[in-house]
């Protein structure tokens, strides 16, 4: 039985779909005008985990993630650059894919953009208007008022009179109210606009949403995501709009996942201290980066740093030395270790417990190769099938074990199976010394042997 924390009501809910056998999930995704950074690259690979747990459980899963392909930071960065807006998100939405295939995100079904989603957008607003949930301001600003809508706050906890007494928010003189905010904006000199009844112009940040979930998987759908940052203001505004359009309730589950963290700050492009996944790929191969988003709870801080990287480098070393020299097996067995995995991920999506259950298929596989290696090549058959479930173990151990990571000059395959064959003629010839020294030396240069039944195989240090 899944359960999943909502954060709408602050605890573990059995999760029952709105339509039994079906699943709806909408994910906020990225602001295209800059490369991913690893904060985006957490939010990918959760969401990709829940849709492939989905999946598997026997959903049949609609996984919308959108496109935020027009907003202020996107037409400052092309005005910059000197560059089409067009151009510009084009470029990043393409790098954006590139980084997903490379972390093995699988694409959602739809992935709508905003700037093909402006009726939707327009029909929303007006719908808001009449209803009286929304104003023209003094300056020809669409806004939403907050006032006007009952439950405002309760995604966030926030309440709207202790945020009218306790924050600071920027004046703008067209609002009725500080904390009502822009559903369309009047185009400024040289910017792109859409036509509307209220004027040229484009849409708030957060209408967005609102109308492409709408569009995409009807007034109301099962699941929510994104990062904890969007819980407030962006997914409470997504309630509000959404819900005094519609009359109906939104969504049933809301998931957020943890921050990425930097020396106990928020990893983020306007605190400046982020990593792209294309720097860290320089150093990391894709499936570490992978494997270090999900060992630790989705809802968990995450705390970025070469030694986490390094020792899910290592972890993944140890799962792979498992699995190699063992046949592939065609028929797969469901031992207590799949009852054990299963009710990791059922409760609420605890990867962190599932990948403890792998190491624990690891170390059984270990102890029983030589003995039974029947029984081993089908645990490391459920293994594989168990780590497919997170997008994990998709290399062959070969492969995996033996492939430089990257730096030049490093030794050669062929000149490992050199210094191996030359090794096997020493202790043929028991000349210990020299076989001790061969492997002493390829230690030096990162590469380890491994002595084992059917000869000796070699992998080059995390």
């Amino acid at each position: 039985m899944l359960k999943i924390y909502n954060t709408l009501s602050r605890k573990k809910e059995k999760f029952t779909p709105k339509v039994e056998g079906q699943v709806g999930m909408y994910v906020c995704g990225m602001t295209v005008y800059d490369y991913c950074h690893v904060g985006h690259a957490r939010v990918m690979v959760v969401f990709d985990i829940v849709a492939r747990y989905l999946r598997y459980s026997g959903y049949a899963l609609t996984y919308v993630r959108n496109v935020t392909d027009i907003d202020d930071k996107i037409i400052k960065r092309a005005n910059e650059n000197g560059e089409n807006i067009s151009d510009l998100t084009e470029r990043f939405i393409n790098a954006m894919h590139e980084d997903e295939q490379a972390l093995n995100v699988l694409p959602p079904d739809i992935e709508p953009k905003a700037t093909d989603s402006m009726d939707d957008m327009v029909v929303m607003i007006a719908d808001l208007i009449a209803k009286g949930f929304a104003y023209v301001g003094d300056n020809g600003d669409v806004f939403y008022a907050v006032d006007k809508f009952k439950n405002y706050g309760a995604l966030s906890g926030k309440k709207l009179e202790d945020l009218q007494a306790g924050e600071r928010v920027e004046v703008d003189t067209a609002k009725r109210n500080p904390f009502d905010f822009v559903l369309w904006k009047q185009a400024k000199v040289d910017e792109p606009f859409w036509e509307s009844p209220w004027g040229n112009g484009r849409p708030g940040w957060h209408i967005e949403c609102s109308a492409m979930s709408k569009n995409c998987l009807g007034n109301h759908f099962d699941i929510h995501g994104g990062g904890m940052d969007l819980q407030f203001p962006h997914h409470e505004n997504e309630i509000a709009q959404s819900e005094a359009a519609s009359g109906e309730k939104f969504v049933n589950v809301w998931m957020h996942n943890g921050f990425v963290r930097i020396n106990e700050e928020k990893m983020s492009k306007s605190l400046g201290n982020f990593f792209t996944v294309r720097e860290v790929l320089k150093q990391y191969r894709p499936e570490v980066v992978r494997f270090f988003v999900l060992s630790s709870h989705y809802r968990s801080p995450l705390n970025y740093s070469d030694e986490q990287l390094n020792e899910s480098a290592a972890a993944l070393t140890r799962l792979y030395t498992a699995l190699r020299g063992l046949v592939s097996r065609s028929e797969l067995i469901q031992t207590n270790y799949t009852e054990r995995f299963k009710q990791a991920m059922d409760d609420d999506f605890n990867t962190a417990v599932a990948v403890a259950v792998l190491f624990d298929m690891a170390r059984e596989i270990n102890k029983i190769k030589t003995s039974d290696s029947t029984l081993a090549s089908q645990l490391a058959a459920e293994l594989k099938s168990l780590a497919d479930v997170l997008g994990i173990l998709q290399d062959s151990p070969e492969e995996y074990l033996q492939a430089s990571d990257a730096k030049e000059g490093a030794i050669s395959e062929q000149e490992i199976e050199s210094f191996i064959a030359k090794r096997v003629a020493a202790k043929q010839d028991k000349d210990w010394v020299l076989a001790d020294k061969i492997r002493d030396d390829l230690k030096q240069q990162g590469i380890i042997l491994e002595d084992v039944a059917t000869g000796t195989s070699w992998r080059r240090e995390s």
